[in-house]
């Protein structure tokens, strides 16, 4: 029953998760696209700034945009901000539901800082305030400055903190910290700085008197930041299911480039949504950094080159003996969470359903091994085990021998007759 509820637990907080998400992503590019797109009509009050007509699921939409309050402000305004706040509260119970509790797991890579779980959680904790303080300290120090060098500057810093985390954490934790320090910041922009601001700018009117400008500078450059970072975010939400994008040895470079990708593509439809022609180069960079980026994935994948003459003489023996030293590997560094009674604390089943018990269980899920263990580090998390390089080779060499004498159509049949 308690694993049942913690399933439950943990699947309606994803699934609120992406809903706000969703809400807070999505109003975020409309009123972007709404901003960019209106237009200075001669009908409109002269303290508007511009006005767009919309339509939408059968009315039409007239929206007028005051720089300023009009004459006569309502006592009732929608302030768009519970999307924000409910993505990072739901976001945060995430990472404490997956990863805090289970930091031995999913944080900690004994390989690199052989933390305690607490410690793990506490370095996590101090980065993502650290993240929020440092950048919003450059923010303030650099308010009116050229906003292209304090982009450049701030992804330096972030470029940084990817590779810090990279050296401390597990590589699946480090892709999530630096996801939860970006988060926080979004979030923190609209509940520390627009939100507040914003609300001084309707109190000054409702009082007639004139409105600090800084708040209005402010908030339009936290906006313009939130902006471009979006897409990095939902790109680092999704990426914990591809071991290969961060789980190499390059993964916090895939990070910075991933930024730059984003804000390209945000720049991209920011100039379509205004009216202009669309800059379509764009696309070139993009592209090019998303091929470089695949690139990274292979080649930082774990290096199976240089492996002990023990191993090499393994591999090199008949297909019966590769299958006895894999399953003596699998068993010895896998089979205690993938079993059918896990041996691990605290696991009541397999991860996915997955058991590998026997060189059957190995065949049967070849391509998996090949995808979390052989071409990334995903597995053991943050290798718990301590899989090494020789090891990952035979497998690798297992692998290759069942792409080379075993058509699709056989291992469907092989898979059907396993016990």
């Amino acid at each position: 029953m308690s694993y049942i509820f913690l399933e439950w637990t943990e699947f309606l907080v994803r699934w609120l998760h992406v809903i706000a998400g969703i809400a807070w992503i999505g109003s975020s590019f409309y009123f972007i696209a709404l901003d960019l797109s209106l237009l200075k009509r001669k009908d409109i009050p002269k303290e508007a700034h511009g006005e767009a007509w919309q339509v939408h699921g059968g009315g039409f939409y007239q929206i007028v945009k005051y720089l300023v309050a009009p004459d006569k402000l309502p006592s009732q305004l929608t302030w768009f901000k519970w999307e924000a706040y409910a993505t990072w509260i739901s976001g945060f119970l995430l990472l404490i539901l997956i990863y805090y509790i289970s930091a031995d797991l999913y944080m900690i890579e004994i390989e690199k800082f052989d933390l305690s779980n607490l410690e793990a959680i506490s370095l996590s904790l101090i980065g993502i305030i650290l993240g929020w303080v440092l950048y919003n300290y450059i923010c303030k120090k650099t308010v009116n400055k050229n906003n292209i060098m304090l982009s450049i500057f701030i992804l330096l810093v972030f470029t940084f903190f990817s590779w810090l985390y990279f050296q401390v954490f597990s590589h699946r934790g480090a892709y999530m910290q630096i996801g939860s320090m970006l988060g926080t910041i979004m979030v923190a922009n609209v509940l520390m700085i627009i939100i507040p601001g914003q609300k001084k700018v309707v109190q000054s009117l409702l009082e007639n008197k004139k409105p600090d400008s800084i708040h209005g500078i402010t908030a339009k450059q936290r906006s313009l930041h939130n902006n471009y970072l979006t897409l990095p975010v939902i790109f680092i939400m999704i990426s914990n299911h591809y071991p290969t994008i961060y789980a190499t040895d390059y993964s916090w470079i895939i990070i910075s480039l991933i930024i730059i990708t984003g804000a390209l593509i945000r720049q991209f439809f920011n100039i379509k949504h205004s009216g202009k022609k669309p800059p379509y180069l764009l696309w070139v960079p993009v592209l090019m950094i998303i091929l470089f980026s695949v690139y990274l994935s292979e080649k930082g994948k774990p290096n199976l080159a240089n492996n002990d003459e023990r191993a090499n003489a393994i591999i090199e023996q008949i297909p019966k003996d590769l299958k006895l030293a894999s399953e003596e590997i699998i068993i010895s560094k896998c089979s205690m969470c993938h079993a059918q009674e896990p041996l691990w604390e605290n696991m009541t089943h397999a991860p996915k359903k997955i058991h590998l018990e026997n060189v059957n269980d190995i065949i049967k899920h070849i391509d998996n091994i090949y995808s979390q263990a052989i071409v990334s580090y995903a597995m053991p998390p943050g290798n718990v085990t301590a899989l090494e390089n020789s090891e990952r080779k035979i497998l690798s060499k297992l692998h290759r021998f069942c792409l080379l004498y075993t058509s699709p159509s056989q291992r469907d049949v092989e898979e059907k007759n396993m016990p």
